[in-house]
Parts: structure tokens; sequence; C-alpha cells
């Protein structure tokens, strides 16, 4: 309008750096982030902020320009919150690597990205060094190398003898003087000229193909840090228990939105049922998250391992990577915990959609209320979330039944993947970002996936979805995990194949493969109950907990196509079990 000017009084860059100035300013004595399990005293926000200023000066010093990819391959260690700060405080771009990556892959993704330099966690220095080597021989330049002798165990890692060819972390940090050496922590910060400049390369799981690069700007990673702190009823100075990756979509973007609240990161290496009661009931911890997984080892935890939660109010946990079962919902609930579902893509910066609670459903018998739970729900304050036929881009009707494909658009979408144009192109075409995600929007517009598109069971030209199969088998006392994928079928084309984890080693024995296909078809239309139950003693999951469903398809297919003569009526008889070992 007339009068109206965009100048530097009313328009700066958004960027998730100015969450940690902020906080250093209004908490600068509060705890920032402590090692679960470890004596060692908290950083308090004024350290944290001191050590970052270092980092970057000292990244200014090893080369780092603006844009350059600075990676890390580390677990949950407090360094690792600290560079999610320090790196773009220099004006670098984090590149936060899978910790459990082979070499080969790590080699793959070092190159492709470009990294400058690469900070190691000791306790992974021998995978890195392979990986490094294995770059050398390909003819690519090794980035500048920092190791995190960072260890936080009752036995650290053994260093190799050439570990001293590396730049060590803390002594970098400790020697690094700024603005002409007066030991004073006023490193310039390289603020972002444009807030869609990039603040992180993220490498998505790439449990089916190689991963591919996802470009995230400074300014949609603060707008879905406060979206996730919002959304999860996150107040001030909460205590978050690092369950979750912080190299998977950098936390969540709760690196940083823990940081915009002035809260405290327990920071937890080695993730088990003792160990979040243990860290939960020592820091008082008021906010957690995690795959399906981690709520599993919660609610399968023995009486042993349980600890009595702190505070009159539950613990928070934010869910999301899979759709979590009602039952292990429903006992999530018993136990104290209060369970907000979330629903995203490394496209979307983690979390996009949340299953917003309305007080009017706390009426309801919990069985309805963990069903409820369970949905996708609705999107995130920064984007449109919406189901449409993939062909024709028409939304599907709110009736609970039309299926169509799960599609986002707005402020917190990648900028495209790094390299690869066509796949940029092709993943946003239409204006909407394809998920690749089949389900159904309800009458309230509360979204409910119902599947992958890949991994979609087609029996007898009917669409059976996996989810809805693996909710009844969790539902089994004796279930602690299980996955169902499509087994051939000579007369049904593929019918459901149930693994199943047990809860104890000696469950097989009283739980028999007939028995959980029994329980199963009392629950489901008979065509969805499995024909074929596998016991096994681990499910294969990548690094954020989701099930490799391609490996267990590979193995039902490796089992043979069901002949018809053990076709029972209306595909729900004839069953078969089996045991395997992952």
């Amino acid at each position: 309008m007339e009068g109206t000017v965009l100048c530097a009084a009313n328009h700066a860059p958004l960027t998730p750096i100015s969450f940690l100035e902020r906080t250093a300013l209004v908490y600068p004595d509060r705890p920032a982030v402590v090692a679960a399990g470890h004596s060692a005293p908290p950083r308090t926000w004024r350290e944290t902020r001191e050590r970052c200023l270092r980092l970057a000066a000292a990244l200014a010093g090893l080369g780092v320009e603006r844009h350059d990819v600075v990676a890390v391959f580390a677990q949950n260690i407090p360094a690792f919150c600290e560079l999610h700060f320090g790196i773009p405080m220099a004006g670098g771009v984090i590149c936060a690597l899978n910790s459990r990556l082979d070499a080969a892959m790590a080699s793959v993704l070092l190159q492709h990205s470009e990294a400058k330099v690469f900070f190691v966690d000791a306790v992974l220095l021998d995978t890195a060094q392979q990986a490094l080597r294995l770059m050398s021989k390909a003819g690519a330049k090794p980035p500048a190398v920092v190791l995190i002798n960072e260890a936080l165990d009752d036995d650290p890692p053994a260093l190799p003898a050439d570990h001293h060819q590396y730049h060590d972390y803390e002594a970098l940090l400790l020697s690094t003087t700024i603005n002409g050496g007066s030991g004073s922590p006023e490193f310039a910060i390289r603020w972002p000229a444009d807030e869609n400049e990039p603040v992180a390369l993220n490498y998505t799981s790439g449990t089916t193909s190689r991963p591919k690069g996802v470009v995230y700007s400074h300014r949609g990673a603060y707008l879905n840090s406060l979206d996730s702190v919002l959304l999860n009823d996150m107040p001030a100075m909460p205590v978050y228990l690092w369950t979750v990756p912080m190299f998977h979509c950098n936390g969540w973007c709760l690196v940083w939105g823990v940081a915009a609240q002035g809260g405290t990161n327990v920071c937890l290496r080695k993730v088990s049922s003792a160990t979040i009661f243990a860290a939960v009931a020592t820091h008082g911890v008021t906010h957690m998250g995690g795959a399906p997984t981690v709520l599993s080892m919660v609610v399968n935890a023995t009486a042993e391992e349980r600890r009595p939660l702190p505070g009159s109010r539950p613990v928070t946990v934010m869910t999301g990577g899979a759709p979590p079962p009602p039952a292990v919902l429903y006992r999530m609930e018993e136990l104290g915990f209060l369970v907000i579902h979330s629903y995203g893509l490394t496209e979307t910066y983690g979390p996009a959609t949340v299953c917003t609670w309305k007080p009017e459903w706390d009426a309801l018998p919990a069985a309805e209320r963990a069903a409820i739970k369970s949905r996708q729900g609705v999107h995130h304050l920064g984007l449109e979330v919406d189901v449409k036929d993939p062909a024709t881009m028409a939304s599907v009707p709110l009736d609970g039944r039309s299926m169509g494909e799960v599609m986002f658009r707005g402020n917190t979408v990648m900028s495209g993947y790094y390299k690869d144009a066509a796949a940029t192109a092709e993943a946003m075409a239409g204006g909407w970002l394809r998920s690749g995600d089949l389900a159904v929007r309800h009458a309230d517009g509360y979204v409910k996936i119902l599947d992958r598109s890949k991994d979609i069971i087609i029996s007898g030209g009917e669409n059976i979805s996996t989810i809805e199969v693996e909710a009844a088998l969790f539902a089994h006392p004796a279930v602690e995990e299980a996955a169902a994928v499509g087994r051939p079928d000579e007369y049904w084309g593929e019918t459901p194949c149930a693994f199943v984890k047990l809860k104890d080693a000696g469950g097989e024995g009283r739980v028999s493969a007939e028995e959980v296909m029994e329980f199963c078809r009392a629950r489901l239309p008979r065509y969805m109950a499995p024909r074929t139950v596998v016991f096994v003693e681990e499910l294969p999951k990548t690094a954020t907990g989701k099930v490799q469903k391609f490996t267990l398809r590979e193995k039902a297919k490796a089992m043979g196509s069901i002949p018809r003569s053990k076709q029972g009526g209306g595909g729900g008889g004839g069953g078969s079990g089996t045991r395997s070992k992952f």
C-alpha cells in the first residue's frame, strides 16, 4: 500500500540461529545440554553460545565459506547440539549423516555432498576411516576431519594410533582465538542475506534406492521449529529427551525448537527401555519423541526397568515415522505418557501433520481414543495437506473410504533435491509435493494413512492395508512387534504375510502361527487376515526405526507362492507358519 516500504527496520531473514541468541540472553544460566547417565555437569546456555561462536570461528579458520557443506557423523551427544548452531553461524550447511551408515554409503554421501569438513564421533571413527579410504581410492578430495572424543560411556572406545592426524573437537574450540585473539567469544556471525539460503542437507533413508539429498532453508527450518514447539504443547523451559536421532530431519527440527523455548537437551547415546526410564526419572523429562519402536520399548519395559514418572503431568511423547498401532497407544496412556501422533517426510522438515486432540474426545472409551490418535491428523501451521487422485489431482471425498495420495504444499516443503533437478520437478509436479503414501480423509478433515503405495497388498483385486493388518497383530498380547507384506499366492495373486517378534524368547512355544492367524481373522475381514506367519528374533529396521519392508518382501517372495492346494474359502484358510532369523 502507499507509504509502505520493505527495509532493514521491518524485515530480516528468518533463521534458527536467532533462537540461540535470544535464549542465551534470557536464560544464560539455565542448563542447555546434559548427557544422560554421565557425571559431567550440564552446559548452560551462556556456555553453549560461547562454544558455538568458537566453533563457527574454528570452521572459518578451516576454510569454510558460505554454503559450504559440513558433515556430521555422530550419535546423540552434546556436541551434536552445538554443531546445529555453530555450522550455520559460520555460513555453512550442516549435513547430519545417518549414524548407522556403512562405510560404502558414507563415502558416497561425503562425495555427493562435497563436504569440506567432517565431524566424527569417536565411536564411529572406524567406519569413517573406511569411508575416507574409499573416497581416496575414488580420487575424491577428502574433507578435513574433526574428531569428537565425547564417549559418555564407562568404556570409551580405543582410538587408533593415527587419530592424532585429525583435529580434536575440544582442542579446536579452546585454541580458537576470536576477533584478533582477545579470547572473547565475539565472532561475527555470518547471518544469511536471504532466508531461502540453505541451512541443512539431509539424505533420505535410502531403504529402497540411493538416498537423495534434501535441502532445507533457514526460513523453513525456523518455521517448522516453531510449528513443532507449538503443536506438541512444549512450554517455556521444557526438558527434552533425545530418543529421536539428531541426524533424522535435524531431530525433527527440535534441536532448534528446544533452544527457542530455553529448554534442556538430555542427550541419550544408547536408547533402550532402561535408559529411557532412568533419564526421565533423573532429569525430570517433560518431552521426548520417537518412532513406534521407541513406544514399544516403553510399553514392554520390565518391572525392574520402569521408574516413577516425575511431576504431576504426563511425559509428552511425539511419535512419527510409521503409524503407531492403537494397542501400543492405549498401553502408553496407561503408563502415564501422553502421545501426540505426527507424520511427515524428510522433504517436509520432518513432522508436517499432527493429530490435534479435541476435548470432546476425552469422554470416548480408551479403545476409540487410541484409534483416533493413530490418525495422522491435520497439517502444521506453515503448510497445507490434501489427499488427491495422483492422476487427476482432484481431492478425494471426506468419507473415510476414498483413497488417494497424501500431498503437501507450503512454507515447510524442501527447497529441492541437491544436484537432482529432474527428481525435484517430479516430486513437485502439479504444484504439490507427492508423498507416495495412500490415505483417506474423514469427515472432520483428519487424514488417515492406509499404506505406502508400494506396500499395499492386492489380493484377488482387493486392496489390503498392511497398517490395518499390523494393528490387528499388535492387539495380540504376546506380540511385541509385527510387520505385514504381500506373499505370492497362486490363486489370489498375493496374500498377507506377517513377520512377528514375540515379547519373550519362549513365546513361540506357547503361541502358534495358526493362533496368531485365527486371532486376526476374528478382527479383520477374512481376506485381510495373514495367510502366513513368520516368527523372527528382530525386524530389520532403518536407523530411524522404520521397518525395511523391502527386505521382508524379498523374504516372503523367497518363500515361494502359496499353492492352490492350500487355498481356503475366501482366502482365509490354509495358512502356514515358520521361523526366521535376521
